[in-house]
């Protein structure tokens, strides 16, 4: 027997983007600098992506026609401060716009700062890497917040302040002393002016320096937003792993959520909330991670189909942090509709039990609004709600989305 799950009032139900990824032609960032370099890691450029900056009204039309009641973008760095000190007007009006065009669609606009990508200028001058960033990285937020903040539903300081470390632990890509001796690693720091050790971009950001700039940029970021009248919360998003021991890998697991996520979630005292972002589990043996069992589901990015990682990292975060939480991310890359669906049902379930047990849960975003440019993996892996050609840009609605727009308008669901 079914029954009807309400979900608390003024619960956010949203889906995310990112600006590098939806946007297009972000020419002024490091990933472009990337994506154009010999033997490049990225399959494909960018390019125009889903051409978001042009049709962002209609856009977030559709989101509002669907039912959602948020939503959760990126401004782009790399184009209000297109070199060190000069910040755009023309940029920032037009994401003030976007975000007038949320609130004429009674969506609440949560702000990501950061979110992977960074200007050419920064990475040029010693990245995430340089103990003068934080200061680089505040400046920006104030001066942004300063001509958007009254119009700010919520903001993420930094998108995933651990991928760096997530990447590396997991093996997805050598540590940055090798990738000194990579083609395309010593062209982009050419193409930067600097020496290949010195080029550290945010997603290779990984040593022990990095991780400290990148929390001090957070907690500078959160102070500067608020002193330039940032009256909304404030928090930051982390790559959440729901780390499973297998046999006898008890105490490599443990190793492995200190460096993943217990090094994050202990650094976030005076936040307003946390931001979970969760997508499977992994299970560690004694020597590292051990692969999927033979014959289960498996997704585009390769990992296996475990929604119930969501509900884990969400207990996680909020026993570890204290903070409330909001779920900014959360989703599957796949080519069947009927598996997102299947996806989302059981992780929805799992925020439910949390929200049963009393957690402070306070919404619920999908990664991702539309199929987008997925970094290095390009434009293969499919996330979106929302299906978009490549070639005429045309939005195709998908029914997952239709099913979870209902469910966020009527801000209730139907257990099984």
């Amino acid at each position: 027997m079914n029954t009807k799950f309400e979900f608390p009032k003024g619960f956010l139900w949203g889906t995310a983007t990112a600006a590098h990824q939806v946007e297009g032609n972000n020419v002024n960032s490091d990933i472009w600098v990337m994506e154009h370099v010999p033997e490049t890691p990225y399959v494909e450029s960018s390019g125009d992506a889903c051409d978001h900056y042009h049709r962002y009204r209609p856009d977030i039309a559709l989101l509002a026609e669907l039912g959602f009641n948020s939503y959760r973008f990126s401004i782009e760095w790399a184009r209000i401060e297109p070199e060190e000190g000069v910040f755009s007007n023309a940029v920032l009006e037009h994401y003030r716009d976007m975000l007038r065009t949320c609130h004429e669609h009674n969506i609440t606009p949560i702000v990501t700062y950061h979110h992977f990508s960074s200007p050419r200028w920064l990475i040029a001058s010693g990245g995430w890497e340089s103990p003068e960033t934080p200061d680089k990285f505040a400046r920006y937020c104030k001066r942004a917040t300063q001509y958007l903040g009254d119009l700010i539903g919520a903001a993420c300081t930094i998108n995933e302040a651990n991928i760096a470390s997530l990447i590396v632990e997991w093996g997805f890509a050598p540590p940055p002393r090798q990738l000194h001796k990579k083609v395309w690693w010593s062209a982009a720091a050419k193409a930067l002016g600097i020496s290949p050790r010195r080029f550290a971009p945010f997603l290779y950001a990984t040593s022990s320096k990095a991780i400290d700039v990148i929390l001090t940029s957070h907690h500078k970021a959160a102070e500067a937003i608020k002193s330039a009248s940032g009256n909304f919360p404030v928090g930051i998003t982390l790559a959440l792993q729901d780390i499973q021991a297998a046999d006898g890998g008890e105490k490599r697991a443990s190793k492995m959520r200190k460096a993943i996520n217990d090094v994050y979630l202990e650094a976030l005292g005076g936040d307003d909330f946390v931001g979970v972002q969760a997508y499977s589990r992994v299970r560690s043996g004694p020597k590292g991670l051990v692969p999927p069992e033979e014959g289960v589901e498996l997704t585009q990015m390769g990992y296996e189909f475990w929604p119930e990682a969501l509900e884990a990292t969400i207990r996680d975060a909020a026993a570890k942090t204290g903070l409330p939480v909001i779920v900014t991310e959360n989703g599957i890359g796949t080519a069947d509709d009927t598996r997102r669906l299947e996806y989302v049902r059981r992780a929805l379930q799992g925020v439910i039990n949390c929200l049963q047990d009393g957690l402070d849960i306070r919404g619920y975003t999908y990664w991702s609004a539309f199929d987008n440019y997925e970094w290095s993996l390009g434009y293969r892996p499919t996330f979106g709600l929302i299906a978009v050609d490549r070639e005429t840009q045309e939005r195709t609605v998908k029914p997952s989305a239709r099913w979870l727009g209902a469910i966020a308008r009527a801000n209730s669901f139907e257990q099984k």
